[in-house]
């Protein structure tokens, strides 16, 4: 936890809540560990949408759909969203989940692994949302970064780790230390590249805002 607990509880409890099938990806995720953006994540993923209006979104790392589907209700009527998994399991049920919701024309589901997928897109991406593997963000970047249209944004979902990324690497697990490194190195890059904007915020899981200069 970032922020402390109790502060967390009453920003949350402030939120107006998702639609009734959003509510049910979110609790099957829940009760079978599958990872979802946090409640004050979605609070920033729904601002986004509405304060920027994307008309091409892309996601790297999809799991069951929840965040895609999320935009994609609060999101403009003509957004597109591209999204991008390597779990077979999971894909099967994000597809189930984006066909209930009647979603097929306005998100599509590329399958496979998302390094070798970024680097045959090409166009263009009004928003791009970061959030897959940690330790391969900085891996990502330059195709992320070649895909982010002009004025758009790139938000990087878990950047904080919990508060890890604070810890000397020797206080860190030490199976954990290779993603803490590359984690830095991630933050530091989009902080100092002359040709980003990038503000940190500690909104869920920590969060970072980058628009190219």
């Amino acid at each position: 936890m970032i922020i402390e607990e109790r502060m967390a509880a009453f920003i949350d409890s402030l939120d107006r809540g998702n639609t009734p099938f959003l509510d049910e990806i979110e609790a099957y995720a829940h009760e079978n560990r599958v990872p979802v953006v946090r409640k004050s994540m979605q609070s920033l993923l729904k601002f986004l949408m509405k304060l920027i209006k994307p008309k091409e979104v892309l996601e790297v790392g999809t799991a069951i759909g929840f965040s895609a589907l999320l935009m994609s209700q609060y999101g403009p009527e003509e957004c597109h969203i591209t999204t991008i998994e390597k779990y077979e399991k999971r894909i099967e049920i994000a597809r189930e989940n984006i066909r209930c919701a009647g979603k097929e024309n306005r998100i599509t589901l590329l399958q496979g692994d998302a390094a070798e997928i970024l680097k045959g897109l090409s166009g263009s991406y009004d928003m791009i949302f970061m959030d897959a593997a940690k330790g391969q963000y900085l891996a990502f970047l330059p195709d992320v970064l070649r895909l982010l249209g002009q004025g758009g944004i790139l938000v990087s979902d878990n950047v904080l780790q919990d508060g890890d990324i604070i810890q000397s690497r020797f206080a860190v697990e030490r199976r954990d230390r290779t993603i803490h490194a590359r984690m830095r190195e991630y933050l530091y890059e989009l902080k100092h590249s002359p040709e980003l904007e990038t503000v940190i915020l500690p909104v869920g899981d920590g969060v970072t805002l980058t628009t190219r200069l």
